[in-house]
């Protein structure tokens, strides 16, 4: 008899792109662990011998990320270190003929909409009881919770619609449920996540029905943070600011993409505001949640954006003084609508562009992060990494915002935990701060 056979399969799930891919591989890891599998999450060491991974098709550089990684697998394939490669999520969503043809020696590749298929493959059961369980890869303090599939926008550069379909909202009870299965598992933060969080009840409801959702989600015993990712500027429900203001739990947080100013290019980009529009939304929400945290992104060499187009961008970028600020430089997408459009700002440009709007960015954030020394700030402590202890103040998401460091060589924090941290210093993108009341190593 060959050893070969009497080896137990154990599957690696690798996860490329954003947070709501991470949600869609920690669903497809619970059904897997529910029908008897070993799983594990990006594993290095013993690393699995059945690979699953779950790609981005964004933009050029997340293709470029998912196409590589499909490669380096079916390189220890061929070498014999992996028995089977699956590939699903945006990319093969979007591109599975051309994937089966370029790169054949994966086994299958799956859609996004396409978990029962993958899972029978893999030798599991679809099971429509496990709604809702996971297997979290994230710090076990939080965790992201999918409200939303799909987007109904017709943004002209975005592809998302031909990836993730139509918006499908999920319902009230179903999203509690989740919740509190959550919460008893130790999270003691939920990150809302969506294509568009101001959508969210339109197809379920025949209404705008975050602020509900919320209502419901901070009845949740051991729920303490709710935070707001990728809010629409075009018809946003104002009724969530006055509960954001009222309501503890929730945040004074809100990941807004506005991705351009420039009235001509924001007519192009097809995002139904103008620069107007979106400065005195702006202004609204700082009157109404009085203290809040703005992150948004930008593209730029959009097709057709002109010097002075930037300098718009880069003008209003100084006066608004965001929180937080992603830039990035256009990627021309096929069967998007801007795709009709010449790709006619040169990439080095582009790039320069994005640098310049983050060199802006970088010095309002050092600004910003100044004005924080000598005040304290309630934190969860995410992790320790080296001798710190790494947190985030509700201002801050994780990944992609501030984090507040602690001298583990000086104090102790429960990792998991709330933390007063009374800020001690700040660079542009972290702060250094001491703990209240928290007992000393020495």
């Amino acid at each position: 008899m060959r050893t070969k056979t009497l080896k137990k399969n154990k599957i690696n799930v690798i996860t490329l792109g954003c947070s709501k891919n991470v949600y869609d591989s920690e669903v497809l890891m619970g059904q897997l662990r529910a029908s008897g599998k070993e799983v594990t999450h990006e594993a290095t060491q013993d690393e699995g011998n059945i690979i699953v991974i779950n790609t981005c098709g964004f933009i050029n550089n997340a293709k470029a990320e998912s196409v590589n990684t499909i490669l380096e697998y079916v390189e220890k394939k061929e070498k014999g270190l992996v028995d089977k490669i699956f590939v699903t999520g945006c990319l093969s969503e979007r591109y599975k003929p051309d994937l089966e043809a370029e790169i054949p020696n994966v086994d299958q590749y799956f859609g996004t909409t396409d978990l029962p298929l993958l899972l029978k493959a893999l030798g599991a059961d679809y099971r429509h009881e496990l709604l809702g369980e996971r297997m979290t890869t994230t710090p076990k303090n939080y965790a992201y919770l999918k409200i939303a599939e799909g987007c109904d926008r017709p943004c002209s550069f975005c592809a998302i619609p031909i990836m993730r379909g139509k918006h499908v909202s999920q319902s009230i009870e179903k999203l509690v449920k989740e919740a509190e299965g959550l919460a008893k598992d130790g999270v003691k933060e939920l990150i809302l996540i969506a294509q568009d969080l101001t959508y969210y009840g339109l197809d379920l409801y025949k209404k705008r029905n975050l602020a509900e959702l919320l209502e419901n989600l901070i009845q949740v015993e051991g729920i303490e943070w709710i935070r707001l990712h990728y809010a629409f500027p075009t018809g946003f429900p104002m009724d969530v600011l006055d509960l954001m203001k009222r309501e503890p739990k929730i945040c004074n947080y809100l990941d807004i993409p506005l991705q351009h100013i420039s009235d001509n290019i924001l007519k192009s980009m097809r995002r139904g505001t103008t620069q107007a529009k979106t400065t005195q939304l702006l202004k609204d929400f700082r009157v109404a949640v009085p203290g809040m945290t703005i992150r948004t992104t930008l593209i730029v060499g959009y097709p057709g954006e002109t010097e002075e187009d930037f300098q718009i961008l880069k003008d209003w970028v100084q006066e608004m003084r965001f929180e937080r600020l992603g830039c990035f430089a256009y990627s021309h997408e096929e069967n998007t609508h801007a795709y009709n459009l010449e790709d006619d700002v040169p990439a080095d440009v582009k790039q320069d562009r994005a640098n310049e709007i983050m060199e802006i960015q970088s010095q309002i954030s050092w600004e910003l992060n100044q004005e924080k020394i000598g005040k304290t700030f309630r934190c969860i402590i995410d992790r320790k990494e080296g001798n710190h202890f790494v947190g985030r103040s509700e201002f801050d998401s994780p990944d992609v915002d501030n984090e507040v460091l602690i001298d583990a060589t000086l104090h102790y924090v429960k990792v998991g935990e709330f933390v007063n941290i009374h800020i001690d210093e700040a660079t542009e993108f972290d702060l250094y701060g001491t703990p209240v009341l928290a007992t000393s190593n020495q």
